[in-house]
């Protein structure tokens, strides 16, 4: 008897041996290789980069992996209990792997041989990091044994709620989401501790395969699985029958982020996006977790959006009707199938697609690729009369019949009434076309250099390509205030007396002699300077270039940025060289900022996935700004480091200029907004290019249109008919119900009455009489000087270009 105990204990020992061994050769054969599982210590896994307006809404988000990495402290204890209620309720007590787990799954298993079903597993949360970080997805005994090794180690070398927050940062959980704050937000539109208990239930269902509880497609399934959690939660007594009662009744509603939330400016965001990418590069945008604070005004954005848009919209209208965008014959029964097939043109919302189904009663019958019906108003198409070349038109249409035909396709936009508030039938719709001219909207605080709005097209689903900063065209003579400027600055006076009259360069043999007009083909002798900006005299600016040299014109476009190494040549003064909107409307900021440089930004902060602030766009200290509490201290002083490039007299006297232009010059239509505001009109050659770039006192705005193949706009079209309407639209929402402030006059101004005709002082009796700023020294004394800039300087070859005209 004692010997076949001793055998027993004998084989016992040897198989304990034999399974020791057998164990550490496993360990050793399985783990020599494994990952160096310390790197989780450095873990920072790929997170969104956001994109923020001015006042926090969420501009864009930039990422491989759509994660919102949260440290474990701030993950709400019930969305914790939630997934150890769902994957692994032993994790706080088992050293990285289940043995019970192991065992009930080993038994499942064996009771399924045969049946055809997937082997059931036992992996714990720190398995499931040992296998999302470490290892692959590949199923196989060898991959579970490295795994448990793994998870053996990553616990020696963590704490439990590092392991769990390594977790619920990196599952994957469906709906696009890494992690559990990604898919709180994606799911329902919340953050974490905004979730119910029956929500934190349903991400805890996720976990194992998100597509099998798919909250839309698979419904039942998903609230069966998300049951089955609060189940699990209320049996291990991490909520009580209550809270589990209510999470089991509460259905499961499924609510994506708002898409309306999201600040729409996609030409900003674009324009963001390359800086950020010319800054970091590509990775540490879409993986580094930035969070980008930027100058958009959201309100203003909308604004110069819809004014842009309207505005292009007008242009369009008036330079006729250009057909219908397709034909169905109607004969075909598929003709429904047909108009739902047809790509509805990009940047064309709310405007609808639909087919002309008859004439009747004067108006047309339309059909709808849902099966409805309406009527295309004839009142609400006379617009549409007949395109012709060079942005021509025909005759008044007469009738429906002249516009539009049965089988037409053609964009419409329902209406509920007319401009004088006469009420329409129900579905009733206006005849609508996609403008093929294209503009740009810039705004940006004079004093900073931040971009309050940019809208770069009329849209950017039909068009990336950003005019506002991409475009280099001629500014015709929005370019005129910087000749000006510089006359400011060379000695001359807004009273200055110019010669208007012709002006010929000879420009060599062979050569034909170049000569300049105004836009009105006239001559009005000696003119004041204020004038010549006003009416924009072409004559009377050629003659102070020439009297100043066109080697300080160039070298102040230079200085305020709006072209670099400008040829020297008389046709450059009128706007021949090329810029683009944001840079023009930069140099306007600083005239009307005292002649201080700016750069413009369209970035305030980035900061990184920590919290550190990595770029400010003002670098200036400011050590009272981090006062916490309020005392009734003054508020703090911040340095003006600002380079001075324009005097500051003369910045002022070219704002008067501007000033004049929109009270009785080129941009009068502005005026009735009873708005303090200046601005200059441009247009170049053949009526290609139109501007009107123009300022508050604290606001700068730029307007460009024309068509992206440069032609012409038509011939009674200029920067006053086409440009400016969208400024006078934009200024007028800017500005409605909210306080202006006049312009800031600088030290040694001296504001002196002229007789507007004769840019004399003015005398009793005098009826055009208006207040003219004048540096110190600079008052009229009575006698006429007047510059005529000689009619042929030798040397000299002004014509390279086409120039501005108006």
């Amino acid at each position: 008897m004692l010997r076949i105990l001793a055998g027993l204990i004998g084989l016992t020992l040897l198989a304990a041996l034999v399974g020791a061994g057998g164990l550490l050769y496993v360990l050793y054969e399985y783990g020599r290789d494994l990952p160096d599982y310390r790197q989780l210590a450095n873990y920072e896994p790929p997170t969104v980069t956001r994109v923020h307006a001015g006042d926090g809404r969420i501009l864009a988000e930039y990422a491989t992996e759509k994660r919102v990495f949260v440290p474990i402290e701030a993950i709400p204890l019930r969305v914790r209990n939630a997934f150890l209620a769902a994957e692994d309720k032993s994790f706080y007590s088992h050293p990285g792997i289940s043995f019970a787990s192991i065992g009930r799954a080993v038994v499942t298993n064996i009771v399924n041989i045969g049946r055809s079903r997937r082997p059931v597993g036992a992996s714990t949360i720190t398995q499931q990091v040992a296998k999302n970080f470490l290892l692959t997805n590949e199923v196989s005994i060898e991959r579970k044994i490295k795994e448990a090794i793994l998870a053996f180690r990553i616990e020696q070398a963590f704490t439990k709620d590092q392991i769990l927050e390594l977790y619920l940062n990196e599952i994957y959980l469906g709906f696009g989401s890494y992690g559990a704050a990604a898919a709180a937000l994606n799911y329902f539109n919340k953050s974490l501790d905004e979730l119910s208990i029956s929500e934190a239930a349903y991400l805890a269902a996720l976990p194992k395969a998100p597509n099998n509880y798919h909250p839309l497609r698979k419904y039942e399934a998903a609230v069966a699985r998300r049951n089955w959690v609060i189940g699990r939660m209320l049996e291990d007594g991490r909520i009580g029958d209550r809270d589990a009662i209510a999470a089991l009744a509460e259905p499961l509603e499924v609510r994506r982020p708002d898409a309306t939330q999201p600040v729409q400016a996609e030409y900003f965001a674009e324009e963001v996006r390359r800086e950020l990418v010319s800054l970091y590069g590509d990775d540490k945008l879409y993986q580094g977790g930035l969070s980008v604070r930027t100058t958009l005004d959201p309100r203003l954005q909308d604004i110069a959006q819809r004014a842009l848009r309207e505005g292009l919209v007008s242009y369009d209208r008036r330079h006729g009707w250009r057909g219908p965008l397709s034909r169905i014959e109607l004969e075909a029964a598929d003709w429904q199938k047909k108009l739902a097939e047809m790509e509805v043109p990009p940047g064309t919302e709310p405007w609808q697609l639909a087919i002309v189904l008859a004439l009747t009663d004067g108006n047309a019958e339309l059909g709808f690729a849902d099966a409805g019906r309406g009527t295309l108003l004839f009142a609400e198409a006379k617009w549409a009369r007949a395109w012709r070349e060079e942005q021509k038109v025909g005759g008044t249409p007469k009738s429906i019949a002249e516009i539009v035909s049965p089988g037409d396709v053609i964009l419409v936009e329902p209406v509920t009434g007319d401009a004088e508030g006469t009420a329409y039938p129900p579905a009733s719709f206006a005849l609508r076309q996609m403008p093929d001219v294209d503009g740009a909207v810039v705004a940006l605080d004079p004093h900073t250099g931040r971009v309050l709005a940019m809208s770069g097209g009329f849209a950017y689903e039909r068009s990336e390509f950003n005019r506002a900063v991409q475009a280099k065209r001629q500014p015709g003579s929005a370019f005129k205030p910087i000749v000006y400027l510089a006359g400011l600055d060379s000695g001359f006076t807004p009273a200055t007396l110019i010669l208007d009259a012709p002006f010929v360069v000879d420009q060599g043999p062979g050569l034909a002699k170049w000569k300049p007009a105004n836009y009105t083909k006239k001559f009005y002798g000696p003119t004041p300077m204020r004038v010549g900006i006003e009416k924009s005299r072409n004559l009377m600016t050629v003659r102070l270039a020439q009297t100043i040299g066109m080697e300080k014109v160039a070298a102040y476009a230079e200085r305020l940025g709006v072209m670099s190494d400008m040829p020297e040549q008389l046709s450059m003064s009128l706007g021949a060289g090329e810029t683009t909107l944001m840079d023009i409307t930069t140099a306007y900021a600083m005239l009307v900022n005292g002649g201080r440089r700016i750069t413009p930004t369209l970035i305030d902060r980035v900061q990184d996935r920590h919290g550190a602030t990595v770029f400010r766009h003002d670098l200036r200290e400011c050590a009272g700004c981090r006062n916490a509490i309020w005392s009734g201290q003054a508020p703090p002083e911040l340095p003006d480091e600002r380079e001075q490039v324009a005097d500051p007299g003369s910045a002022f006297q070219i704002v008067g200029m501007l000033r004049g232009v929109v009270q009785r010059g080129t941009g009068i239509r502005i005026n009735s907004l009873g708005l303090p505001l200046a601005g200059k009109t441009g247009t170049t050659n053949n009526n290609v290019d139109t501007w009107f770039i123009g300022f508050a006192p604290d606001l700068a705005v730029g307007v460009f249109v024309g068509f992206d193949e440069p032609r012409t706009l038509g011939p009674k079209d200029t920067g006053s008919n086409v440009a400016a309407p969208v400024f006078k639209t934009f200024m007028g929402e800017a500005f409605a119900d909210r306080p202006t402030v006049p312009f800031r006059v600088p030290p040694g101004i001296r504001l002196v009455r002229l007789n507007a005709e004769t840019g004399q002082l003015a005398v009793a009796g005098d009826r055009k009489v208006f207040l003219e700023a004048f540096k110190p020294g600079t008052l009229p004394s009575g006698e006429k000087v007047i510059i005529d800039g000689g009619y042929n300087p030798s040397g000299e070859r002004p014509a390279s270009g086409t120039g501005g005209l108006y």
